[in-house]
């Protein structure tokens, strides 16, 4: 679902904070520049650490990525482009893809179209095909593992405000009280949101790009058969109906209507 990772931020916002501020907290409380300043600095100074600063660009664009990707309409316009192309080659021949190449949106397709209009072989389009799905998968997964990192390393920036804090607490024991409740209020609040940034923020991130690789995997798998399966001259009809398989039953009669439609609107169907 588009920007379900936005909404669960959202609703993960107002449960704590709105029970918190109904037991009669105030934001001015655990709003605290150097407990922030040690979990969310040091979190990304440890990130930094592990995988170069280029990470800090990757950071916001992958939680961009997460909040409003939308596979299933990629899915679908996929379908639509295949079939109309495996339509263009059944009646015209597969060399006329050439001149339709730069209509289709997804590279990946594009690149096996091409392929194809050289006269490669089946064969070799499968070996293309995993190299190209095993560098991806090399890919997420990277990214994936950036955000499960950051998710480890922030309770335990967390723990290192507190220790911080307590350190203060003790090094200011005898002075004026309030220095010293400023101190430990510092302490516990790092800890807080160290726990509450890793596990609303951070691992979040990275649960909701596993699910979006798992997706992007289901539409290579998808591209893959589509196009081997017009490689070897199967009708449209036939690669609709194989392509149809990747969704439940009680979708597909709706989903083959739509798709249907839509590559009849092409002028030159």
């Amino acid at each position: 679902m588009k920007n379900s990772l936005l909404i669960g931020f959202g609703l993960g916002l107002l449960a704590i904070f709105g029970a918190y501020l109904v037991e009669g907290g105030t934001f001015s409380s655990i709003i605290i520049l150097p407990a922030l300043l040690i979990v969310v600095g040091g979190t990304i100074a440890t990130a930094i650490s592990a995988n170069g600063i280029q990470v800090l660009k990757k950071i916001f664009s992958l939680i961009k990525i997460s909040m409003n990707s939308n596979p299933a309409l990629q899915v679908e316009n996929l379908m639509v482009q295949i079939i109309h192309s495996a339509g263009i080659a059944r009646r015209d021949g597969v060399l006329i893809l050439e001149n339709k190449l730069e209509e289709i949106d997804n590279k990946f397709v594009r690149k096996l179209f091409r392929l194809l209009v050289d006269g490669a072989e089946i064969e070799t389009l499968q070996k293309v095909i995993e190299s190209e799905v095993s560098q991806i998968e090399e890919r997420h997964y990277a990214n994936i593992s950036i955000f499960t990192r950051m998710g480890g390393y922030s309770p335990t920036m967390g723990i290192i405000g507190t220790v911080l804090g307590l350190i203060s607490t003790l090094a200011a024991a005898g002075s004026d009280p309030k220095v010293l409740i400023r101190n430990i209020a510092t302490a516990f609040i790092a800890t807080f949101w160290g726990i509450f940034l890793a596990n609303i923020l951070w691992l979040p991130t990275a649960d909701k790009l596993k699910v979006l690789h798992n997706e992007e995997m289901r539409i290579y798998q998808l591209i893959a058969d589509a196009i081997t399966a017009l490689g070897k001259g199967d009708t449209p009809t036939m690669i609709q109906a194989r392509l149809l398989s990747y969704f439940p039953i009680s979708e597909q009669g709706i989903i083959s209507e739509r798709v249907s439609a839509r590559v009849k609107e092409f002028p030159n169907h």
